[in-house]
């Protein structure tokens, strides 16, 4: 077997084993869309002369960020993973998506934060990953790294959705991608913000579709940006 095929032969067994941390993850990505994510994170990685840049917003316990670490390692690409690690409203209690294990006892607060890092840790990641804890507004709004990839996937509510679109999808350079996940057409089928956020990147002429699986949907940008009312 020639170097050049046992090469790629390892690379394959450790994309299967991160797929398989991923799969073992907290989270809510179905491992056909997080499978997705990781191609389209690897396409944007590899299409890159120097390092790539990617963000995440909002990680939960990690299991995105499983998917987009693994196409970081393999590219060479710095996935930042952005996320305050106290919930979005859905996960608050009461809610649907609320998980009680994930509740702090000191503080009585979601903190997911642990959870997220014994997911990296445990596959092994910290080389290609850069957790971010922090409102992620603010932290756009000092970002000035042009970006190849960045998903998001932070609060499905009005505002922060809207926030993290405003706040981060300027930052995408032109040729490079946007992923928003939870897109669902169909009002019975999920929240609407992430639906709307994908048609205003649409009607913006700014992006235009490059994939989609599920509910994750991937666009291009193909202008530069402009004020997102």
């Amino acid at each position: 077997m020639s170097a050049d095929n046992e090469r790629r032969d390892e690379m394959e067994h450790r994309t299967e084993q991160l797929f398989t941390h991923a799969r073992a993850a907290k989270g809510f990505m179905p491992d056909d869309e997080g499978t997705a994510l990781f191609h389209a994170a690897r396409r944007a990685g590899s299409d890159h002369p120097t390092t790539g840049t990617f963000v995440e917003v909002g990680a939960w316990c990690g299991k995105s960020t499983v998917y987009l670490g693994a196409a970081a390692e393999a590219t060479g690409a710095l996935l930042f993973s952005i996320d305050h690690h106290h919930g979005s409203e859905e996960n608050q209690p009461g809610w649907e998506h609320h998980d009680d294990e994930v509740v702090d006892r000191a503080t009585g607060r979601i903190d997911t934060l642990p959870f997220w890092r014994r997911t990296i840790d445990a596959a092994g990641l910290g080389g290609s990953v850069v957790g971010v804890v922090g409102n992620s507004t603010a932290i756009a709004s000092h970002w000035q790294t042009p970006l190849d990839l960045c998903f998001i996937d932070g609060g499905h509510g009005d505002e922060p959705a809207w926030a993290d679109f405003r706040g981060w999808a300027p930052h995408v350079a032109v040729g490079r991608w946007l992923a928003i996940h939870d897109v669902f057409p169909n009002p019975a089928d999920g929240g609407r913000p992430p639906y709307e956020l994908w048609c205003a990147a649409l009607a913006s002429g700014e992006f235009v579709e490059d994939g989609e699986c599920g509910s994750l949907r991937v666009l291009r940008r193909v202008g530069p940006p402009t004020e997102v009312r």
